[in-house]
């Protein structure tokens, strides 16, 4: 299996190079020069597996250049601090079906591919006797999951950027109170979308990047992407049998695109989704461009600060790697896209909208933060179950698209005790914090605050980068 650019540049890569190299050479993303497929009688052939089991078969389409055995090895590792169930399937009300995806060291849906990602990433470091020093952006969850599967690796030094104050309390003492040498947090004076542009415009400097060994564990790598493809593959074997419903829909609360990318590649591997449906807070730039096929990102100013935090994003990195496939895979159209994005501030698809829908399989929906906790309440009086406020947002837009005779699957984001405030908001209940949880909210917090200027932060991290 190669991996080529959604942009065209550069020579072919394997899954390894993917991994390491991050952001492609020409600022595109990686993406497989083929996409796997599997047959119904191989899709059959998985249900009796354990999670770690499925991980292996499912990465191992993509990652070819590593030996089955070495994988197995590590998705077996990964999973390990899980529960014995690692993605429970919860029934929600009016036919709904919860993918418990917050079982991990952080409570967020980030652990289920990062922890293999620490894996692989150790793995090949060692192998090639090599450093890597991760820069990435967080709007919540992304940089606590990566810096507990990366704490304490010697060949390994994480730079996490994050919005100054945009981050709830949960959020920031998960990262913050982490003290390990090789984990450095940054607080960026703006919003998600500027940590962003500063990790693709270091990303993008080919000089700095080599002689500062940059790595990526944002979605943006795709050895993220590929391990949330497991969890669609896994949902779908537990949601079906033999006898019944073949295909079922998934509504994916979304901000940066990655996740449910995930859907779309298991979609092309091969697992039956009839739809995906991608859902939005306030932010709802994706939900446009999926109702109009105008893209137009807004301006930080212009971001909103909104009860579902970690979607508080205007510029979806992962939505390159979807264009990339709309368009055709052609690159050429791909830069042209993002060119006009950059100098017009939008562009539109046009002639190609219908296929979103048809083709593709998308529809999409927002919810505010009224519609949130009434949801949260909704689904609290009817089965018990306590959910995240983002959680809650795919639950509201996932009951406007259900269809008779078939499944409707919500993935769960996060555990509610990441937001504690709009759950005491919805249902006025104060959720408990168990001792190691509290321990760590009180512990003190090291972080450096930095201007949002790409030449602070190279200064930063060349003073600390592992060489």
């Amino acid at each position: 299996m190669q991996y080529i650019s959604t942009r065209g540049g550069g020579e072919p890569m394997t899954f390894s190079e993917a991994l390491i190299e991050g952001l492609a050479r020409d600022g595109g993303l990686a993406v497989p020069a083929e996409m796997p497929e599997v047959s119904p009688e191989t899709l059959e052939s998985w249900r009796a597996l354990s999670y770690a089991e499925l991980a292996a078969e499912v990465i191992g389409l993509f990652a070819t250049d590593i030996p089955r055995a070495d994988l197995q090895r590590m998705t077996r590792d990964a999973y390990a601090g899980f529960p014995d169930e690692v993605v429970p399937l919860t029934p929600l009300d009016g036919g709904l079906t919860l993918v418990g995806l917050s079982e991990g060291p952080t409570l967020a849906f980030k652990d289920m591919a990062m922890q293999f990602l620490g894996q692989v990433l150790e793995y090949q470091l060692e192998r090639s006797g090599s450093v890597l020093n991760i820069l990435g952006a967080t709007s919540g969850d992304t940089g606590s999951a990566a810096e507990h599967a990366l704490r304490g690796k010697d060949r390994v030094s994480v730079f996490m950027l994050s919005p100054k104050g945009r981050m709830s309390a949960f959020q920031r003492a998960q990262m913050f109170s982490l003290d390990d040498e090789n984990i450095h947090n940054i607080a960026v004076e703006g919003v998600f979308d500027d940590c962003q542009n500063l990790v693709k415009r270091l990303a993008g400097d080919v000089v700095f990047k080599q002689e500062n060994h940059l790595g990526a564990v944002n979605s943006i790598n795709l050895a993220r992407i590929t391990a949330q493809v497991v969890y669609y593959v896994w949902a779908w074997l537990r949601a079906t049998d033999e006898s019944g419903p073949r295909a079922v829909s998934v509504t994916v609360p979304s901000g940066n695109f990655g996740n449910i990318l995930s859907g779309f590649y298991a979609a092309r591997l091969g697992v039956p989704l009839a739809r995906l449906v991608l859902a939005t807070n306030e932010n709802n730039v994706l939900d446009e461009f999926f109702t109009t096929g105008v893209y137009r990102p807004r301006a930080a100013a212009e971001t909103l600060a909104t009860s579902s935090p970690s979607m508080d994003i205007s510029k979806a990195s992962n939505l390159e790697r979807f264009i990339f496939e709309l368009f055709g895979r052609d690159p050429e159209r791909v830069v042209a896209a993002w060119a006009q994005l950059d100098e017009d501030g939008s562009f539109d698809i046009g002639s190609d909208l219908p296929r979103l829908s048809g083709e593709f399989g998308f529809a999409s929906g927002t919810s505010t933060h009224a519609d949130r906790l009434a949801t949260i309440r909704q689904v609290h009086d009817a089965v018990g179950e306590i959910i995240d406020p983002h959680t809650a947002d795919g639950v509201k837009v996932a009951r406007e698209h259900v269809e008779d005779g078939v499944p409707m699957l919500v993935l769960e984001t996060a555990k509610p005790q990441k937001f504690a405030e709009t759950i005491r908001e919805a249902l006025g209940i104060e959720l408990e914090y168990g001792p190691e949880v509290r321990e760590m909210l009180d512990a003190p917090q090291h972080v450096t605050t930095l201007p949002d200027d790409a030449e602070v932060l190279a200064a930063f991290i060349r003073d600390r980068a592992l060489g």
